[in-house]
């Protein structure tokens, strides 16, 4: 099987939802679909291809285990059930890889691990090494841990971070539609979009999310964003097909192709701009907003109000006085030490915190300025509107 003008690397992100990989009945293992895609990877792997799978599906499988149904299982059934469902769901991956020659490892991730820069690193070495001994990745959020407050809660912008993370050159979002619709699928004149460059056009087409999982269309568009931006081309297909990404990267049925975009951005720049989860936000004057991109940090000064509880080395989201967000930045300080300086302006920064600073919230270095290719988030409303003197 050969591929030409299509594959810029051989490495590839495969993320597959709940809805293929269990019976949405009897919440079981569809072994038909499972079989068909190790399958197909092992040909990919076989000419040379570097396959990382990001697989949904340990909770459904697990619900059926405790007796419970999608419909009306809470957070605590469905963290049990995860803790049943994986070791089903990576024993019938092990057996089948085994059947074709190949070993697979597990990875859980949470929140954590791609928002605190040290453990994304430490993560991205780790997928690194078992691909450099031919050991395919399974990544999968840890579930039986995770809250709602601390989880990413879809598998499609997790998949998205890892092909950010790993360097890949397609990442392939398999589904049960056959891509990305002008309109709900199901309505009459409904026409399949094939080719996109940006995915802001069609944020409002999307809605809703299937029985098993818990992203639609309107996550794969988001991951696909977080790809594009880091130069690597998203596919959004239908995974019922005899070679489900095979056949999809040799252009041989129809899908939604997201187009990488050809200037991407450093693993730094991409890290820094595309957030699973906000941590605080900032808005700020409209001079220090112009100065953005300018080599010029965010002061206390600058800071007209604030939102939440952030740590130091959380990124924060920059707004400007209309609430359009402007950039992403690391922030020097926690969220208490930003609110004391900026409710205390005619003090020093040192004496208010104990220790020399020149109260640089966001130094130049540590910020990344949304371009128009970057799906931007809706300022929050400020919890603590720091008084600002005259």
């Amino acid at each position: 099987m050969v591929m030409t003008g299509v594959i810029q690397t051989k490495r590839i992100v495969v993320k597959v939802g709940s809805s293929l990989l269990a019976n949405s009945d009897r919440l079981t293992p569809r072994f038909g679909f499972i079989q068909r895609l190790m399958e197909d990877i092992a040909r990919l792997r076989d000419d040379g291809y570097e396959v990382i799978l990001c697989s949904s599906g340990a909770v459904a499988l697990g619900l059926n285990i405790l007796g419970e149904r999608p419909e009306t299982a809470g957070l605590t059934d469905k963290q049990a059930a995860a803790a049943c469902g994986m070791p089903l769901l990576l024993n019938v991956y092990k057996q089948i890889a085994h059947e074709y020659g190949f070993e697979i490892a597990q990875i859980l991730l949470t929140l954590g691990d791609f928002e605190d820069h040290r453990r994304f690193l430490n993560t991205k070495n780790t997928v690194h090494r078992l691909l450099k001994a031919q050991v395919m990745p399974i990544v999968n959020e840890n579930d039986t841990i995770t809250t709602e407050e601390i989880r990413v809660g879809d598998n499609d912008r997790l998949a998205a971070k890892i092909a950010q993370m790993v360097e890949a050159g397609q990442f392939i979002i398999l589904t049960g539609v056959d891509g990305l619709y002008d309109r709900n699928p199901d309505k009459e004149g409904a026409q399949l979009i094939e080719e996109v460059h940006d995915v802001s056009e069609y944020i409002e087409a999307t809605s809703g999310t299937s029985t098993l999982g818990t992203g639609g269309m309107l996550t794969k568009l988001q991951a696909a964003n977080m790809a594009q931006n880091a130069g690597c081309t998203t596919y959004i297909a239908n995974g019922e097909a005899e070679y489900p990404l095979s056949s999809v990267l040799s252009g041989a049925r129809k899908c939604t192709k997201c187009i990488a975009h050809a200037n991407p951005g450093s693993l730094w720049t991409t890290w820094l701009a595309d957030r699973l989860q906000m941590a605080g936000s900032l808005v700020i004057t409209g001079e220090a907003a112009e100065n953005l991109g300018q080599g010029k940090a965010i002061h206390r000064r600058d800071v007209i109000s604030m939102d939440g509880d952030f740590s130091r080395g959380d990124v924060l989201h920059i707004y400007d006085e209309e609430g359009i967000e402007r950039a992403r930045g690391l922030s020097d300080f926690t969220a208490e030490e930003t609110r004391v300086m900026t409710m205390n302006q005619e003090l020093p920064a040192d004496q208010l915190l104990g220790y020399q600073t020149h109260a640089e919230i966001v130094r130049p270095d540590n910020l990344v300025v949304l371009e128009t290719r970057h799906l931007t988030w809706d300022a929050p409303i400020a919890s603590v509107r720091p008084e600002l003197p005259d």
